[in-house]
Formats: structure tokens, C-alpha cells, sequence
């Protein structure tokens, strides 16, 4: 008898399921629309120009070594994550009240803050204080706060099924009704799983609410740059917070935007009241990461590092980005044209008012079950879909299989 005969299976991760189903799928027009990765038209894997450039410039740099790096990781790509987050003429910055911790990735940014948060915001060791995510979520939100040790996640109100679209309304009444100094997790630009965005006047909304009942703000921004195009229109939400004097945490993730999936680069940026403020907060974050992963890698770090630091490789960077960018907003084009031109039942604006990776196509589980068996399209069972998986080679097919799934599957 093993000690560990009482350990029950965990139930896999869905999205690493599909994926796995996928791979042992052998119909010739298997499409996987699962995956949050980039795909390039080819449905390959893209390592991004800039990137290959800078590994070089890496590799042939003699001063480099592999001596630790400080604890709360390498210095000149904290404070460019932050100004990227914040932009160049942040006052926070200025004012230097803004600091970073290099993280492993936007998990571990977000697993170091909720940590952070547990042990001493709103009294220390707090884990009565609500902690909310919107309603759907990333799968892991929930997880990550639990596994630090919250014990009241609720959900706020996001996506109106019946209009697909963002449910406002609801929004802002569940924030007029938390309790005073609850945590919200917010998504910066590209919400995932619905693509679905609050526009500028709903996010002054959003914030005179939160902060008239001293709401705390973090944010997740895993997709800045690779939603619009535009690494300015993406940190909107994130910038008007801040000028309005909010503290608050972002878990930046550099996954999407450098391809750097395997990497696991992540920057927690912290943007506290005062400078007297920050340097008490990072000390307890550095404690935080010296008990998870002691020392940060350096690979990811120096190769964003580097790009964000150089104008000429920055500028070669946000090119490599929008080309990402645009191929997903024209993958959308195509798929509601083709869809449109189908006939197919039910309104399909929602493809094209969403933005980046994903799509909340609105197909039920029964209609994804029918995609998944009967079509060999991948998905989500809660209809989402990874534009990046559609390419001018297969969309033909998805559209009709989406069709399909519509007109035949209740």
C-alpha cells in the first residue's frame, strides 16, 4: 500500500485535453481553434523576426553570464515592463511610486500579488477579503486566488449571452454592491474567453464606482499590443486608473506579444501612493518569491530587456506585433463575411465588435459537442475560439461547419 493511495486523479486541464484530443485526431481537415497561441497563416508557430535577432545579439554578448539575478528579477526589464504598461510619460512613474517583479510569467505575476494581497492588504493574513473575477473568466483566475489562500471568490457580472456583448448593467451593480475594499480582477484589453471590451466611457464608469467605495484594481494584461495593434490603445483602461490615483497591481504577461510562450515572462507592476509605500510593498514581495522560485530565469527577461530598451528594436518589435495583430482582425472580416454569406441563423457583429485572440462564438455545448465529433473543429465547450487557429486555408470549412452546427444542433 502506497502513502499516497488516498491521492485522487485530478481532472486535466481542458484546454491541454483538447489539445491532446486533437493530436491523436487523424481526419485530414482537423482544425484546432483551441489553443492561446499565435498560428501564423501556414498554422504554424511564429517566432517573431525581432526576437530571433535579439537571441543573437544574446548569444554573442561576452559580458553576459548565468550568475543569479536579483530577487525580484533583472532590473532594466522590470522598469521597462512598467514604463511599456504605464507609458513614457506616466506621472506615477515620475514620481517614482511604480516598481516591478519579474515574474514567471502572467500566472506567476498574478500568483505573487494575490499572495502579496492575502498576507497584507486590508489587515494582515486577510483572507476573508472578496476577491472577484468577471463572469466568464480565464479558468486559472480562480485557482490562483484560491491556492493563495482566499476563500471568497465571487463572480461579477460581464457577458450578456443574449446580446453577446458586455453586460454593463450588471457590472456596475456588482460593483456598487461588493463590500467596501474588495479585489477585482480586471482584463486590460482583449478579455478572455469573450473578446469582449469595455469602451473607453464605460471604463470611467467602471472606475468612478471603484473608487468612490475604495475598490482595489488588478488588472491582467496578457494581451497589450496584440489586441489592436496598438500598445497605447491596449493600456488605455490601465493608464486613465492610474491618472486617476489609484494604487494598483497589473500582471503583465510576454507571451502573446514576443511569442515567448515557453519562456514564462511576466512582470508584476506595482503602482503604490508614494515611494515610501512602494519600497515597504517590494520588500515583502521580495520575501513572497524567495520562498516560490527564490531567483527569477534570465533568457525571456534579457530578450524583452533588450527589445524594449533599444528604440530601433522597439520599433522593429510593435511591427512584428501589429503583424500579429492584423492577421486575427482580418481572420474576423472573413469568418462573419463568410458566415453572413451562409445565411447562417442568428446575428454575427459579435465576431467583429470582439477583439483580440478569442471569440465568443455563442455556439452552445451541444453545437461544440457536434463540432468536436462530427466536423473535427476543436473548441472550447464554452464556444470559445482562438482566431489565430483560422487560416484563408481552413475558414472555408469552419464557416460551414459553424453553419452546420447552428442549423442542425439545438
Amino acid at each position: 500500500m502506497s502513502i499516497f493511495s488516498d491521492v485522487p486523479q485530478a481532472p486535466p486541464v481542458a484546454v491541454f485535453k483538447l489539445t491532446a484530443d486533437f493530436r491523436e485526431d487523424s481526419h485530414p481537415q482537423k482544425v484546432n481553434l483551441g489553443v492561446g497561441a499565435y498560428r501564423t497563416d501556414d498554422c504554424q508557430p511564429w517566432v517573431l523576426p525581432v526576437v530571433k535577432k535579439v537571441e543573437r545579439l544574446i548569444v554573442e554578448d561576452n559580458s553576459l553570464n548565468h550568475e543569479y539575478l536579483p530577487i525580484l528579477g533583472l532590473p532594466e526589464f522590470r522598469s521597462a515592463s512598467s514604463k511599456v504598461a504605464l507609458g513614457d510619460d506616466s506621472s506615477a512613474i515620475k514620481d517614482n511610486r511604480v516598481g516591478g517583479v519579474q515574474a514567471l510569467g502572467g500566472t506567476g505575476a498574478l500568483r505573487i500579488g494575490a499572495e502579496f494581497l492575502r498576507r497584507w492588504y486590508n489587515g494582515t493574513n486577510n483572507t476573508a477579503t472578496p476577491v472577484y473575477v468577471s463572469a466568464p473568466t480565464w479558468e486559472n483566475h480562480n485557482s490562483v486566488f484560491a491556492d493563495a489562500g482566499f476563500k471568497d471568490i465571487r463572480p461579477y457580472h460581464y457577458w450578456d449571452a443574449a446580446k453577446r456583448g458586455l453586460d454593463l448593467t450588471g457590472l456596475l451593480d456588482d460593483l456598487e454592491k461588493a463590500p467596501e475594499r474588495s479585489i477585482f480582477v480586471l482584463h486590460a484589453c482583449a478579455h478572455n474567453p469573450t473578446g469582449t471590451d469595455p469602451t473607453p466611457d464605460e471604463w470611467k464608469q467602471i472606475a468612478e464606482i471603484m473608487k468612490r467605495r475604495n475598490l482595489f484594481v488588478f488588472f491582467d494584461s496578457a494581451y497589450q499590443g496584440f489586441a489592436s495593434g496598438s500598445l497605447d490603445k491596449d493600456a488605455w483602461a490601465i493608464r486613465y486608473f492610474v491618472s486617476e490615483g489609484f494604487e494598483l497591481f497589473v500582471a503583465q504577461s510576454f507571451s502573446k506579444n514576443f511569442g515567448l510562450y515557453n519562456e514564462r515572462v511576466g512582470n508584476l507592476t506595482v503602482v503604490a501612493q508614494d515611494n515610501e509605500n512602494l519600497t515597504r510593498i517590494l520588500s515583502q514581495m521580495e520575501k513572497i518569491v524567495r520562498t516560490t522560485w527564490s531567483n527569477p530565469p534570465s533568457q525571456g527577461a534579457r530578450i524583452v530587456s533588450k527589445t524594449l530598451n533599444c528604440p530601433e528594436l522597439f520599433a522593429e518589435w510593435k511591427g512584428n506585433v501589429k503583424t500579429m495583430a492584423d492577421r486575427v482582425l482580418l481572420m474576423r472580416d472573413e469568418l462573419k463575411a463568410k458566415l453572413q454569406a451562409l445565411g447562417t441563423p442568428g446575428t454575427w457583429d459579435h465576431i467583429t465588435q470582439q477583439i483580440g485572440m478569442f471569440s465568443f462564438t455563442g455556439l452552445n455545448p451541444k453545437q461544440v459537442e457536434y463540432m468536436i465529433k462530427e466536423k473535427h473543429v476543436y473548441l472550447m465547450a464554452s464556444g470559445r475560439i482562438n482566431m489565430c487557429g483560422l487560416t484563408t486555408k481552413n475558414i472555408d470549412y469552419v464557416a460551414q461547419s459553424i453553419h452546420d452546427a447552428v442549423t442542425k444542433v439545438q
